[in-house]
This record gives C-alpha cells, sequence and structure tokens, in this order.
C-alpha cells in the first residue's frame, strides 16, 4: 500500500499568543509490522480536547477563515502553556473507526476491515497510524459513535472511584451528574 493523504487539525501557539487552529494534511507512510491504519469515523470531545484545541482563547473575537481560526490567547494563560509555544499539536485523545490498512505482523493484518476503537492521541483527523495492539474490536453491531468514547470517561471514573476507595471514602461528589463521566459513576 502507498501512502495515505488527509486532513487533521492542529493548535499551535504562537509567543505573542495568537493561537491558530487549522485544518493541515498529513501523508502517513505505509503501516509496517504491527501498525495499522485506521479511517477515523467518530471522536469525541473530550474536556481535555478543547484544553489543547483552544485553552482559554478568546473565540468570541478570533478571526475566522476557511479550514482556521486565529484567537488571542489570555496573558495569564500564556506562562502555563509556555511549553507549548510554536508547536503545531494534533487534536483528539480518542476515536474510532475502520482499519484500512495494515502491517505484515499477525496482529496488524487480524484487523483489516474491523471497526476498532483506541487512545492514541491525534485523533481529529481523517486517518491515523497506530499500533495494533493499542486497538480495541468493537462489536459488529456497535457503531463508531458508539464505540469512541471507551477510554477517556471510563477510565476517569474508575480512577474516581478506585481512589475514593483504597482512602477509604464511602462517596465521593461529581457535579455534573448529567454528563457522560457522571452517568458513569
Amino acid at each position: 500500500m502507498s501512502d495515505i493523504t488527509g486532513l487533521q487539525i492542529l493548535s499551535t501557539l504562537a509567543p505573542d499568543g495568537r493561537l491558530t487552529v487549522s485544518l493541515a494534511e498529513q501523508t502517513l507512510p505505509a503501516p509496517t509490522g504491527s501498525q495499522v491504519v485506521l479511517r477515523v469515523e467518530a471522536a469525541p470531545i473530550n474536556p481535555s480536547d478543547l484544553g489543547l484545541l483552544l485553552g482559554s482563547a478568546d473565540v468570541d473575537h478570533a478571526e475566522y477563515g476557511d479550514g482556521y481560526l486565529v484567537a488571542q490567547m489570555p496573558e495569564a494563560s500564556m506562562r502555563a502553556m509556555a511549553s507549548r509555544l510554536g508547536e503545531a499539536m494534533s487534536v483528539g485523545n480518542e476515536g474510532a473507526g475502520t482499519v484500512i490498512a495494515a502491517g505484515e505482523a499477525a496482529e496488524a493484518q487480524a484487523l483489516l476491515g474491523k471497526r476498532v476503537t483506541c487512545v492514541p492521541g491525534g485523533m481529529y483527523a481523517q486517518y491515523r497510524l497506530v499500533d495494533a495492539r493499542a486497538c480495541m474490536v468493537l462489536p459488529d453491531d456497535a457503531t463508531a459513535e458508539q464505540g469512541a468514547s471507551a477510554f477517556v470517561n471510563p477510565m476517569t471514573a474508575l480512577g474516581f472511584v478506585e481512589t475514593m476507595r483504597a482512602e477509604g471514602h464511602k462517596a465521593l461528589v461529581h457535579t455534573a451528574a448529567a454528563s457522560n463521566l457522571g452517568q458513569m459513576l
């Protein structure tokens, strides 16, 4: 299989505080070994995704164009984000889709044509190169939308409950009870 080209969302914070969110073309190499190429069909928007995507940028006064937005980041937020200055960062922690290409390893070949979910980061993209061992095959009757949120909220709920138990507490308070996380708790 040859290289695969598609779009991905990038978030870049400039030293002057301009945050640019853009669609950028990416070319993925053909998968090798245990790698697979996933055609991304669904990716949720988690609070951690929003933090990387937009942070506390002033989107009300942003400049919008064809495939991009530019917004100003408040000065107070710049200090906390110093480590990402000038870095074009891919967004989207988790997602699901169909494996369309696979490396030669048996675990990769076994996923060809299957709908899987994974949490490799960079899932706000049309295609993603992922290690097959990081993928979880979805049941035949599960949609990509149903499988896309299989990691972040469940692991957060588990972390809450296990920490509560380990520290000897009998209850926890979570104020967003109608959220997906709240429903899991």
